[in-house]
């Protein structure tokens, strides 16, 4: 697989991962849960950057 294609698919897959949870976010059932997701996709970021 070349670098070019690697390259892209990393960048989808991120680019789905935000749209996940940024639904999740949307939807969350309480402000409590809503905060959680926040700082976990804040969390997530740090170790995968």
């Amino acid at each position: 697989m070349s670098t070019f294609t690697a390259n892209w698919r990393q960048r989808r897959r991120a680019i789905r991962n935000q749209r996940e949870i940024a639904h999740a976010i949307n939807n969350a059932q309480s402000p409590a849960m809503r905060d959680e997701l926040i700082v976990m996709a804040h969390r997530g970021e740090q170790i995968f950057r």
